[in-house]
């Protein structure tokens, strides 16, 4: 996951019988939308249904706010699931309106426009709408949710930690165990982690459901060096769920990490096919770019910069994925401009790793040291935040350090990433090798 989708976001939201999760594990990029794993859009899936029977219920009775809300809620998820970022205005409207329908005690509405805000990635926002609806309502377990997600792309880990711990309490679940999960995967709680997402797995009781439990266990899998445990998972995934990209992405992960080529770029395509998102093009461009495909892999690129603009008409903030991908093909001036602009909205691990590996492509290491210092002194390991660190220490000619930082990032997933992996290697060689 070269640098996609970072260590994510996690906005697993139960709403009408589906759910939403922002979450990819083991990268270095925030997912424009995220990516659990809920089936691939189908003629009677249920978000279509229920979106469906929203709508009907609406045309005979259109001042129901409760409908309104959820029909709001379930177009924040169509838009995750088709990659389309029109359906966040529909989702705006239906919840406005429910909210004129009933402008006080509205908590469900609220959590509803928390849940937008988390996906358009202003999180401030988010964190404020959830604190309004737990006011109205403190045991609603999605709007604790929608605060976990929120504080935790803040950079408020105790927070997020008080938010999903109380989540759990109100209704232990697949959306509550899958937070906790990477609650537990930031501090360094592998084990933790693998366990909560074990309990999610024991609790699916649907195919779409087991398929997203699955995806994150072998994420998880992958995240740690596992190729064997990681390919289990997407595997048996893809059993329940069919032609899932977010499973297809795990796969695709593990064939090119065991250089199985052609499969792995069948993988790729069929990815961005299903869902086009900027992160999912710039890392099945960066694929191509680490076998020597420079041609394929441009072509890529070019759709990156378009996706991105129909994600920003859609009030979606990309800044991150622009950072890490202007620092990575020679942008300096643009990686800085975005990563500071991603910085001023949150200051968690991610923007901290992002603009220092922006500051680290304009030749201003002394900067960066301190931010790739603090993007890895959570507790968890991401392979990807250590290579950026090693690559600084090393230009700043801390050769010891930098041994020991690119030595620890290729111990925690030596395939964390198809084009930066080989050069975390290359340059640890450069330095002297392993201390």
């Amino acid at each position: 996951m070269s640098a996609v989708v970072v260590g994510c976001l996690f906005l697993l939201m139960s709403v009408a019988g589906f759910y939403t999760v922002w979450v990819d594990r083991g990268t270095g990029r925030d997912a424009a939308l995220s990516g659990p794993p809920t089936a691939a859009p189908a003629a009677a899936d249920p978000l279509t249904v229920a979106i469906e029977a929203a709508q009907q219920r609406l045309e005979r009775v259109p001042g129901d706010h409760d409908t309104w809300a959820q029909l709001g809620s379930a177009y924040v998820e169509q838009a995750r699931v088709t990659a389309d970022p029109s359906y966040y205005d529909k989702a705006e409207g239906a919840l406005q309106r429910s909210l004129t329908l009933k402008p006080e005690g509205n908590d469900a509405a609220l959590t509803g426009q928390g849940a937008l805000a988390n996906a358009r990635h202003d999180f401030a926002a988010a964190a404020e709408l959830a604190g309004q609806a737990l006011e109205i309502n403190e045991y609603s377990a999605t709007a604790w949710g929608v605060l976990t997600d929120a504080r935790t792309q803040l950079g408020d880990y105790p927070g997020a930690t008080e938010a999903v711990d109380r989540m759990l309490d109100l209704k232990p679940g697949i959306a509550s165990f899958t937070r906790a999960s990477y609650d537990a995967e930031l501090h360094g709680d592998l084990a933790g982690a693998r366990t909560a997402l074990e309990q999610a797995l024991a609790m699916a009781q649907s195919p779409d459901a087991e398929a997203f439990s699955r995806t994150y266990l072998g994420a998880l899998a992958f995240s740690t060096g596992d190729l064997q445990a990681a390919a289990e998972q997407f595997t048996a995934g893809l059993a329940a769920a069919p032609g899932e990209p977010t499973l297809l992405l795990g796969q695709a992960r593990v064939l090119a990490a065991r250089s199985e080529v052609e499969p792995a770029l069948d993988a790729y395509q069929a990815v961005v096919d299903s869902r086009p998102l900027p992160e999912y093009f710039v890392e099945y461009g960066e694929y191509l770019e680490s076998l020597g495909r420079s041609q394929e892999a441009q072509q890529q690129f070019v759709l990156v910069d378009t996706a991105r603009r129909l994600f920003a008409a859609g009030g979606v903030s990309g800044d991150l994925t622009t950072a890490l991908f202007a620092a990575d093909h020679g942008d300096p001036g643009a990686a800085v401009a975005a990563a500071l602009a991603e910085f001023d909205r949150r200051q968690n691990i991610d923007s901290q790793d992002a603009l220092a590996w922006a500051l680290h492509s304009a030749g201003r290491d002394a900067e960066a040291l301190p931010l790739a210092q603090q993007a890895t002194s959570l507790g968890g390991a991401n392979a990807l935040f250590l290579y950026h660190r090693g690559a600084i220490e090393a230009g700043l000619g801390m050769t010891d350090q930098a041994r020991t930082t690119l030595t620890e990032a290729l111990d925690t997933n030596p395939h964390f990433s198809p084009l930066h992996a080989p050069r975390a290697e290359q340059l640890l060689a450069s330095l002297g090798g392993r201390p």
